[in-house]
């Protein structure tokens, strides 16, 4: 890590700024495994995570040997890997999970932050205004990605169907390259990809997202790790909100050991952090019903095989089922 940003700096950082742990509490017994397998995407905080050491001396402390990092591109294939139990734990957007317990992985939901910024691009120079305009349109989607929720939730927001589009499935990257050539019309796809085609692409967002219900990203692990180690899990917890906060309030740092890791365009990069919310927090009400609302509207499309319960995979950490 470079110096501005180096462990000693990190931890002191963290120590002035955290706050009590209140959000998780302390954690009750549990075997620690030998290894905890994190699952990550090329985000802010997972880099700064990554790059810290601190879940990895917090989870030495409980008596973990070991902790792998395993880099994903978005959100699907790295809950595959965590219902397969490849993966511990990971974070993502608000629609992997859905399909992946639609599809019966076994997973569950261990906290949620703020969801990075997206937006459905067209070239500056697009006929295409609004949102209304996309009817008949190739849209690139990531496939059950929180992009592919931001699409159905646009649409019907302004009077369209799913089926008044041409849908094409495509990861971020070749959705990037795709915009690029002009073969799709659209793009729907999330920070730091957004930030990218607007910098180097001239991509513009439509208009009719302003009056959307914000989104969220999810934690999730897998489902016999949760049970197994409780206290291996909330300890990472405990971890990753401290260095979320951390990051909300040292975003140039954040930018720069971004940068380094990605090699992103450095503005592009920028952009997306300062635009970006950090916090992390237990699922509350509020997040299962709009997750609720995601899984029933995909279903009443039939984007997903059958009707799901979200609250059936919400995991209660430790302390919370011995309030009870």
């Amino acid at each position: 890590m470079t110096s501005m940003i180096s462990r000693r700096t990190f931890a002191a950082a963290v120590a002035s700024a955290a706050l009590a742990i209140a959000a998780f509490g302390p954690a009750s017994a549990g075997e620690a495994p030998k290894e905890v397998r994190i699952g990550y995407q090329k985000a802010s905080v997972s880099i700064v995570a990554r790059q810290s050491g601190q879940i990895e001396k917090r989870l030495k402390e409980l008596g973990v040997e070991n902790v792998k990092w395993v880099e994903f591109q978005f959100g699907p294939p790295m809950l595959e890997a965590i219902g397969a139990g490849a993966v511990d734990v990971g974070a993502v957007g608000d629609t992997p999970p859905v399909f992946a317990q639609a599809a019966g992985a076994n997973v569950v939901y261990a906290a949620v932050s703020p969801a990075s910024q997206h937006a459905i691009l067209v070239r500056a120079d697009s006929p295409v205004k609004s949102v209304a305009d996309l009817k008949g349109k190739k849209v690139g989607i990531p496939k059950g990605s929180s992009a592919h929720n931001l699409v159905v939730q646009a649409l019907a927001a302004n009077g369209l169907a799913f089926s008044d589009i041409q849908p094409v499935y495509l990861t971020p990257a070749d959705g990037v390259a795709a915009f690029a050539r002009g073969s799709i019309d659209a793009f729907a796809v999330w920070d730091p990809f957004y930030a990218l085609v607007e910098l180097r692409q001239n991509g513009r967002p439509v208009a009719g997202l302003e009056n959307l219900p914000p989104t969220n990203a999810f934690y999730l692990a897998n489902g016999d790790f949760a049970k197994k180690h409780p206290e291996a899990l909330q300890a990472l917890l405990d971890e990753i909100r401290k260095i979320t906060e951390w990051a909300g309030q040292n975003r140039d740092a954040v930018a720069e050991a971004s940068q380094k890791a990605t090699g992103i365009d450095p503005e592009g990069n920028r952009r997306a952090i300062n635009r970006a919310e950090y916090s992390l927090r237990p699922l509350t009400g509020t997040e299962i019903s709009n997750q609720q609302k995601v899984a029933d509207a995909f279903y009443a499309l039939g984007l997903i095989p059958r009707q799901i319960t979200v609250r059936d995979i919400v995991w209660t950490p430790p302390q919370q089922r011995a309030a009870r």
